[in-house]
């Protein structure tokens, strides 16, 4: 990092303060910038213009139906190839058995992602949606990345626009952000073997914002990219929410390693010899951008299972204004890391990580209306009168 020109420093500081809209340049500018303690100061004043001192959480449960997969992206630990020992594919009951173990919670939403399985027909989608449904007729569908709409084009033969009219006849409430990772064709090329490319992924979400959806973005960082592509990344969506008004949130993940599986012996993550993961103060800095250049999505996420605990709060006063839920189980993250990040938060977990950071928790459902809002955080002085609670 070198230390930024005093008036370039200047300059980019009173267009965020006025409110203008930040350049290409500027976001490059932003992340060369060695004064993370300054960028969290811009953003933070960017969430609370945008957000308050609020922080958005669900009660969700992740599902992943299945972990078979034709495609084999180089950073993935998650996808198996028919046959192998721990490939699997849930019947439907199992499905719906899983879900309704958190009825008791409150659920809200499910939010399911698979690979990309090469015989499963297309039928069993909309059908097992259709279950979920009439077992948790209260709870929100968001299902499937914008790369499972396309396989479901070719294995079915349908247009996206009909595959999307039938799943959401069935239930779905909302596509996922998945499959984005890093849209320039000169870092992509090199981490994904799959079709749904930046062309695809932004058709498939176009479609879902005329039909009415909410949606998500993301994006994968701290791979083999550079600034410059996550810059670019954040552009592409920003052109197309200008279009649409259809993003909801945007959603940084952060890029995990693999360990050996104990199953195989494999490293699966082809690409890990030649990465580092993002320290936590890039992690910070990549919320801190992103919120400063993003400035006509209402909401950032931090996807706590894949920063932790610590940087997750961290991270709400870097821009982050929403926690992911309780999760309960996430397979694609827990199949890479043996980081000690816990499977499950319940309601008052994610309270008290809220309260802990010194702000208000306001449950959210999938559109990103309010069910509930809770108090205000004690004071500091209060906090400091009783031991606290130490997240790792």
């Amino acid at each position: 990092m070198a230390q930024m020109d005093v008036g370039l420093k200047r300059e980019l500081e009173a267009k965020v303060y006025a409110g203008e809209r930040l350049t290409r340049e500027d976001g490059v500018a932003l992340y060369e910038s060695d004064d993370l303690a300054w960028l969290g100061r811009l953003a933070h004043h960017k969430r609370t213009e945008l957000n308050g001192d609020r922080v958005m959480f669900n009660v969700n449960r992740h599902l992943n139906l299945t972990n078979v997969c034709s495609a084999s992206c180089a950073y993935c630990s998650f996808q198996r190839k028919p046959g192998e020992k721990d490939a699997y594919t849930m019947r439907i009951d199992e499905a719906v058995r899983k879900a309704k173990e958190m009825e008791n919670e409150q659920l809200t939403e499910l939010h399911i992602v698979n690979g990309l399985h090469p015989t499963l027909p297309w039928r069993y989608y909309p059908k097992v949606l259709r279950e979920l449904k009439a077992a948790l007729p209260n709870v929100k569908l968001k299902c499937f990345t914008a790369t499972e709409v396309q396989w479901f084009e070719k294995i079915s033969g349908l247009p996206a626009s009909e595959i999307l009219d039938e799943l959401m006849d069935a239930g779905l409430e909302s596509l996922t952000g998945g499959g984005a990772e890093i849209f320039d064709w000169e870092v992509r090329q090199h981490i994904v073997d799959h079709n749904c490319h930046w062309e695809d992924w932004s058709r498939i979400h176009r479609l879902a914002h005329e039909k009415g959806m909410k949606t998500p973005a993301t994006m994968l960082y701290g791979h083999i990219e550079e600034p410059r592509h996550r810059v670019d990344h954040v552009m592409r969506l920003r052109e197309l929410q200008d279009e649409t008004g259809g993003f909801a949130v945007f959603i940084p993940l952060r890029y995990q390693h693999d360990f050996v599986d104990s199953a195989d012996g494999k490293i699966r993550n082809r690409i890990q010899a030649r990465t580092t993961m993002a320290a936590p103060a890039e992690s910070l800095r990549t919320f801190a951008v992103s919120r400063l250049m993003f400035d006509n999505v209402p909401h950032l996420k931090n996807f706590w299972v894949m920063h932790g605990l610590s940087v997750a709060q961290l991270s709400l006063n870097f821009g982050a204004d929403d926690l992911d839920g309780s999760v309960v189980e996430y397979k694609i993250t827990h199949d890479a890391d043996s980081y000690g990040t816990p499977t499950t938060m319940h309601r008052d977990d994610l309270l008290n990580i809220i309260w802990d950071a010194g702000f208000q928790p306001v449950e959210r459902n999938t559109r990103y209306e309010i069910v509930r809002e809770y108090d205000k955080p004690t004071s500091l002085a209060e906090r400091r009168s009783e031991p606290q609670q130490v997240w790792a």
